[in-house]
């Protein structure tokens, strides 16, 4: 059965062919208010991640696509002081947008939110809400506040991820979100910086993926791409079958760990299977059974997977106060010092409740100063968890729910976790029990089974309650969940506490169900199906004769099975049994006392393979350091049709009574003056009187032992509390190396950033060849670059030296000044001077500023200029000349056009840009033209000939032109130069000398 606070599986009523969720149940109902409230149609993705995290973030960013349509939240431990710079280092990683987290934040997709510091992160409906968290003795743990919170706001659409880490911050959130039906992933602590945090987790058990960071995002993907987390309201199976299938599957579990679970409510158990189907790409159901039936730990996952535990200590604050307060301290007041007190935890899960219960009778049986004996009996049908629970160990971070008072009295400090004190721990008998099938513990004062019953059918809740009011004494306490009722069986329990679901056994006697294998010692079943029969006064008043009879004057007894297992008690048989040492067993020839134990086995013997009955008189059982006289008898139960053996074992007292006082009156038969009577008085009397001292003696030293110890205990309380300092003060040191190493690896980035930023502006300095130096506000040098040296006779180790000092080969006397005038009027100043080997440079001095805008020195720096000044000589003699200069592209297109042009041919310069060579060109000397510029083409040589050219006006001008190739860097020609002289006045002359 499942037992803890888990969801659990019921009776399939699905057609052949309908979806999944057709039938709205609870857990339905709850998915669909939740995806009303959070708005999300998006699965939102919860990381934590602590020392040596940034790494794992960074890997995990790299290989995770940007249009997943998953939000992203990152809960770190950050130090309160210092502001993280997590957001520009992330940034280089990921094309999603990484930010800072605000209150009232609304959750998007495909965006990443990193909590702030100092700051603990909940999410409500789909907003982001910020929480101061409380100062306490225990650390803050704002990996596991989100998670939780991420676990009730989401639902099955939460996913969790632990990436690297110390400490176990993370664990218990973690079990929140898989009690929901969300996803856990972890990463492979072997590629971790540190594994505090993923082996803390891997330790529960109920991890789905465990894999190295950088493929956890595509088995991300994977996953919520599958219908379980796209459509979670209406996740469609593709077979006709479907109901054979998901019975198929109960019938693989209950072979498999002998549970059958197809009593349980439906709802939650089909999501458990979506979501194994999910983690293993699976979307048919016929295809999960095929792959049940050849991997048998599948099976044993899924059925782990229905048994996960949501519990914590001191689960639902407001009962526990109604407990603590009210309800037990009546129930030890009802009961007579050195009694013993019996509690029934039904479905304890991983033990927190069992250990909350104990500390809470522990407390109050204190504060009443009353002496009895507790005895909590634990029980749940997964082996894990029991074992879990035996060990009494868990991790540190149950500290943020127990008040820490009672976190120093009732558990010791050890590294990274909590161990429960030996006292508490004997107090509880944990036990493998299914309570549907295995038989009931008996007279128990109180009956915890909380969040348990909301998983059952109304069919198996009719036959557990009933069971609950056999199991208790007169007046005992039934605690449920606060989403759990007694439904119609108010005539066995009356409320102590409605609300919180508290209730007090009414004294009915009603009959044990007949499905329970110890039927001739419950009476016949008051109810069957929707029946029920109320007994008569008569049957009740005859019930009550018999019982008083059998407690009053019935040999106490037990009733063991064919394996010797004791399946009921009958009155007090704590005479005769003990509970042995380690693990719980009811075997009851482990459980015999000295003196017993070999006749019980011979007479147990005999009823089981003999069928007869056994006797045996006037043994000796030793108890409480004296023997006592016992009966014992052992009869088969051959009355009962049933397939396995019984057999009652009854024990009859026959120790007499002490009769210490002589018959009045009654005289020796010796004479007072017999010599051996006076020699034996005497003896005696010497006797006494040695005995007398050695009892003073023994008194002395007793108190000196007491005081010896009354010290040590003293001692033991200042070393104890030390100790408790010193685990504060080491969890405190812990989480501040966390907070340091978090820090430390960011600024670790920035500083490599930083290096490659100040490489890349050396490469690019150097690279320039443009002088430059800096200055302090002292016009003492910070830095300059290589290209300086030609400049200034600058060394390295001229750093710190004023300019001043420093010999230049460039003709300024006036640089100090210059530069004390830009830093008083902050105004750049440029000019152009002249080395000594006659190079020109261009000197610009400018004020250094700060990111802050802050003025902390100049920066002067050297252009050369040389060819610039001879160019522009070039260029003024080019503007000036009479000839006219022009420059045009292979096109023909003008692209220069000088002064002399614009007087030769009477085109401005505006004018002839836009124009092309060919309009100021004669028709007859086109062909020409294009001849030479074929030429040039062609890398051929053209000389110098002479042509003809228009005029704005019209005229024909004779010109001897001159042709210049222009080339890029590669030879090749890109444009032409012309030089043309007017030559019209020569011709006109030389034709005249030629007439």
């Amino acid at each position: 059965m499942v037992e803890k606070k888990k969801r659990s599986v019921g009776k399939n009523k699905t057609e052949p062919s309908t979806p999944l969720s057709v039938k709205k149940s609870v857990e339905e109902k709850k998915t669909a208010i939740r995806a009303l409230k959070n708005g999300t149609g998006f699965p939102i993705v919860g990381l934590g991640a602590s020392a040596g995290g940034l790494e794992a973030l960074e890997t995990f960013f790299t290989h995770t696509p940007s249009d997943s349509g998953i939000a992203f939240v990152i809960i770190q431990h950050l130090s309160p002081k210092h502001k993280s710079i997590m957001s520009s280092l992330l940034s280089k990683y990921t094309e999603m947008a990484v930010l800072d987290l605000e209150d009232g934040m609304k959750i998007q997709p495909n965006q990443v939110y990193l909590n702030p510091p100092d700051k603990n992160v909940v999410i409500i409906n789909g907003v982001f809400q910020l929480m101061t968290p409380v100062k306490t003795s225990g650390i803050n743990l704002p990996i596991d506040f989100f998670f939780r919170s991420m676990a009730e706001d989401l639902g099955e659409k939460a996913i969790c991820i632990i990436l690297s880490g110390t400490a176990t911050d993370g664990t218990l959130g973690l079990r929140a979100v898989k009690g929901e039906g969300g996803i856990a992933m972890v990463q492979d602590p072997d590629s971790a910086r540190y594994d505090g945090m993923p082996r803390s987790a891997m330790a529960t058990g109920i991890v789905d993926f465990i894999l190295p960071v950088e493929k956890l995002p595509e088995q991300l993907i994977k996953f919520v791409k599958a219908p379980y987390i796209s459509t979670p309201s209406q996740t469609r199976v593709k077979d006709n079958q479907f109901t054979n299938y998901i019975q198929k599957i109960f019938a693989l579990i209950r072979t498999a760990t002998g549970h059958d679970l197809s009593h349980y409510k439906q709802t939650t158990i089909l999501r458990r299977i979506e979501r194994r189907m999910a983690v293993h790409q699976i979307d048919r159901v016929s295809g999960y059974v095929d792959f049940l039936q050849k991997t048998s730990t599948e099976v044993d996952i899924l059925f782990k997977d229905m048994l996960i535990g949501v519990t914590n200590f001191f689960r639902d604050p407001e009962a526990f106060k109604i407990l603590k307060d009210r309800v037990i301290p009546d129930l030890l007041k009802r009961r007579l010092t050195h009694s013993t007190i019996r509690i029934w935890i039904i479905g304890c899960s991983t033990g927190e409740e069992a250990y909350s219960l104990a500390i809470f009778f522990t407390e109050a049986i204190e504060k009443l100063k009353q002496n009895m004996e507790i005895q909590i009996f634990a029980s749940d049908i997964d082996e894990n968890a029991i074992d879990y629970a035996r060990s009494g160990i868990y991790p540190d971070s149950i500290a943020a729910d127990i008040l820490p008072e009672i976190l120093n009295k009732y558990f010791i400090k050890e590294d990274n976790s909590y161990r429960v004190k030996k006292h508490i721990r004997e107090m509880i008998i944990f036990a493998v029990q299914n309570v549907i099938k295995d038989p009931p513990f008996s007279k128990i004062d109180m009956v915890s089974c909380r969040n348990l019953l909301i998983y059952m059918d109304s069919e198996l809740q009719k036959k557990v309650l009933p069971l609950f009011h056999y199991t208790l004494n007169s007046e005992g306490v039934l605690f449920l969940g606060t989403s759990e009722s007694i439904g119609e069986f108010t005539d066995l329990f009356h409320p102590i506490d409605n609300k919180l679901k508290i209730f007090k056994r009414k004294d009915f006697y009603i009959e044990r169900p007949v499905d329970y294998p110890i039927t001739p010692f419950y009476q016949e079943s008051a109810r069957s199906g929707s029946e029920e029969k109320q007994p008569s006064s008569e049957i009740e008043i005859q019930n009550a004769a018999e019982r008083i009879i059998l407690e009053s004057y019935a040999p106490p007894g037990v009733l063991v099975n064919e394996k010797y297992e004791i399946v009921q008690f009958m009155g007090k048989t704590d005479k005769y049994l003990e509970t042995p040492v380690g693990k719980a067993s009811f075997n009851i020839q482990q459980m015999a006392r000295e003196g017993l134990r070999f006749k019980l086995t011979t007479a147990l013997h005999n009823a089981l393979r003999q069928k007869k009955t056994t006797v045996i008189e006037n043994l000796r059982v030793k108890y409480n350091d004296s023997f006592r006289t016992v009966n014992l008898t052992v009869r088969p139960l051959l009355e009962i049709n049933r397939p396995q053996n019984y057999i009652l074992i009854l024990f009859d007292d026959k120790t007499p009574l002490d009769k210490g006082l002589k018959k009045k009156g009654k005289k020796t038969a010796k004479s007072d003056t017999d010599p051996v009577i006076t020699s034996l008085e005497k003896e005696l009397a010497s006797t006494r009187e040695h005995l007398q001292t050695t009892i003073e003696e023994m008194e002395t030293a007793n108190e000196e032992l007491k005081s010896t110890n009354e010290e040590m205990q003293s001692v033991n309380e200042e070393l104890q509390s030390s100790n408790e300092e010193l685990e504060t003060s080491k969890e405190e040191l812990q989480s501040s190396n966390e907070e340091l190493v978090t820090v430390n690896t960011e600024l670790q980035n920035k500083v490599d950033e930083l290096s490659t930023v100040n490489n890349d502006i050396n490469n690019l300095l150097a690279s320039t060849d443009i002088g430059t130096v800096f200055l302090d506000t002292n016009l003492a040098i910070k830095r300059f670059t290589p290209a300086m040296t030609n400049i200034f006779n600058l060394i390295n180790s001229d750093i710190g030296r004023p300019i001043s000092d420093i010999t230049s080969k460039i003709r300024n006397e006036n640089l100090n000044r210059d530069g004390a005038e830009v830093l008083r009027t902050l105004t750049p100043k440029e000019m152009e001077m002249q080395a000594d080997n006659g190079n020109w440079f261009s000197m610009r001095i400018s004020p250094y500023r700060t990111i802050e805008n802050v003025i902390d020195g100049i920066v002067i720096t050297f252009i050369e200029i040389t060819k610039i000044k001879e160019n522009r000589r070039l260029a003024a003699v080019v503007k000036d000349s009479n000839d006219a200069i022009t420059v045009q592209d292979l096109e023909g297109n003008i692209t220069a056009w000088n002064k002399g042009a614009e007087k030769m041919f009477g085109y401005s310069e505006a004018e002839a840009l836009s124009m092309n060579i060919r309009d100021i060109v004669p028709d007859d000397k086109r062909k020409e033209a294009l001849a030479f510029v074929q030429k040039m083409q062609e890398d051929k040589e053209v000389d110098s000939f002479y042509t003809r050219r228009i005029t704005k006006d019209g005229r024909i001008l004779d010109v001897w032109l001159t042709v210049t190739k222009l080339v890029d860097d590669q030879g090749k020609i890109e444009a032409i130069a012309t030089t043309e002289r007017d030559v019209t006045k020569l011709k006109k002359s030389q034709e005249m000398l030629l007439q």
